[in-house]
């Protein structure tokens, strides 16, 4: 499974740390990635692996060779070739295929970017490289972060939406037209699996539909 970042993503993690859903999981069986990574080291306080690691891993038995995070430390071209490199290692996966998750999380931001494929980066569009370094000028850094392929290779993606900041772009991509390149989430369309959204009442409030199911 892949993991995101987040204040979203946090409340689940530390819900699986404790019963009933901590017994209920084979722990030793998962194998953990992150769908994006700021450009940061990872004990800094904006790294998603620091998150992540803080609020869940530490508090469950998967062992620690079955981890691989993102190396955000590193200049972002190189952590990029790095993480793709390990992507198609640890899925035996050749040049011109695409590792197949059993699960990715995902947020949503207010700007609908997701991942960090954020709206007017390249990344939305790319198609051949499994993990990429765009730069992202509304956040002023580099970021690094899977691509479409990868998203729509999953057999279930769940995005966790919050809050009433997330209700405006949270319409447009699920009821308007298709604009990916300033809706980024939009990209996200698996070929053989299924979209779950978890969304609060808040981040709901501008749909026209009461509820969303998976699709």
């Amino acid at each position: 499974m892949a993991l995101a970042g987040g204040s979203t993503p946090r409340g689940l993690y530390q819900l699986l740390t404790h019963p009933p859903y901590v017994s209920q999981i084979v722990w030793p069986r998962l194998q953990i990635f992150w769908g994006d990574e700021r450009s940061v080291p990872p004990d800094h306080p904006d790294s998603n692996f620091r998150m992540a690691q803080e609020a869940f891993l530490s508090q469950v038995p998967i062992p620690q060779d079955q981890v691989f995070r993102i190396e955000g430390e590193l200049a972002p071209e190189e952590a990029a070739r790095r993480y793709e490199r390990v992507l198609r290692e640890q899925f035996r996966v050749a040049n011109g295929e695409v590792p197949c998750f059993d699960l990715m999380l995902l947020g949503m931001g207010a700007d609908g970017h997701t991942a960090s494929l954020f709206p007017g980066t390249s990344a939305v569009a790319e198609l051949n490289q499994l993990v990429a370094a765009p730069w992202v000028e509304s956040q002023q850094t580099f970021r690094v972060t899977v691509t479409p392929p990868v998203l729509n290779a999953a057999k279930n993606v769940i995005f966790l939406v919050s809050g009433p900041d997330k209700a405006v772009a949270l319409q447009a991509v699920l009821e308007g037209a298709h604009d990916p390149d300033r809706y980024p989430a939009q990209v996200v369309h698996p070929t053989d699996g299924q979209v779950w959204w978890l969304i609060d009442s808040a981040a709901a409030s501008h749909l026209a539909e009461p509820t969303v199911q998976g699709s």
